[in-house]
């Protein structure tokens, strides 16, 4: 897991990311794309509880209007989430979604690796963040829908909390770092997710929210995978 036989060239900095690069990289659709997703077994997919407010029912993979001759399309037989599951800022946006049927092992259909359960991702440590969400705040992804690629890096919490704390704007707006989530991005802005996938060869995390896209003093707040790590292992290698 998390070797892609063919990224030996990825292009970073919020660009088209190259054919084959992200092996596990899903587009999860209902009627056009909804979220991002990383392929972590022949039949799971891990996402965002967020993305399933009605249940999405399929998935291709890579070029989201394009055409791609590597594309499998699977159609989804369940989505699990854990029950105390609200909304983003309240934690445990994490979900698993099963296919109908397993997935064909190539080049360019190889899964993420699921990290260990508490493993600890520092402040400072690069993160590749990749997925079709908004280029730009408002801005969505124009033209064919080409795998897009940022590096970002790690925030810890305790600075991460700080720069939500300035500027705080409504008592509704206030954002509080929970344990189960983890920060990426810039404290000066510029580079974010906004809306797209997930982070490195090991599955760090999904992205949860943020508040714009890429603004400074708002970094990206994503669902910290490690704290799942056994109700994924639970779930679909069992």
């Amino acid at each position: 897991c998390g070797k892609p036989p063919l990224g030996q060239n990825r292009v970073v900095g919020g660009i088209d990311a190259n054919e084959g690069a992200w092996p596990w990289q899903v587009d999860i659709q209902s009627s056009g794309h909804v979220c991002g997703g990383s392929l972590i077994s022949e039949s799971w997919v891990l996402s965002a509880a967020h993305c399933f407010p009605n249940g999405a029912k399929k998935l291709p993979a890579d070029n989201l209007n394009g055409f791609n001759m590597h594309q499998e399309s699977h159609r989804v037989r369940r989505v699990v989430v854990p029950e105390s599951y609200v909304e983003p800022q309240r934690g445990n946006d994490l979900a698993l979604v099963e296919l109908s049927r397993p997935v064909f092992w190539s080049d360019y259909v190889q899964p993420i690796c699921v990290p260990d359960q508490g493993a600890l991702f520092p402040g400072g440590l690069d993160c590749m963040v990749t997925g079709w969400g908004h280029i730009r705040d408002n801005v969505a992804l124009p033209g064919l829908g080409v795998l897009q690629q940022v590096r970002v890096p790690i925030i810890s919490s305790p600075s991460c909390q700080q720069l939500f704390d300035v500027n705080p704007g409504a008592p509704e707006d206030h954002v509080e770092i929970l344990p189960d989530e983890l920060c990426a991005g810039y404290p000066e802005g510029g580079r974010d997710a906004c809306q797209v996938g997930t982070c490195l060869s090991v599955g760090a995390g999904v992205v949860s929210f943020g508040l714009g896209c890429a603004a400074k003093n708002r970094p990206g707040v994503y669902a910290r995978v490690s704290s799942f790590s056994d109700l994924i292992r639970s779930t679909s290698f069992s």
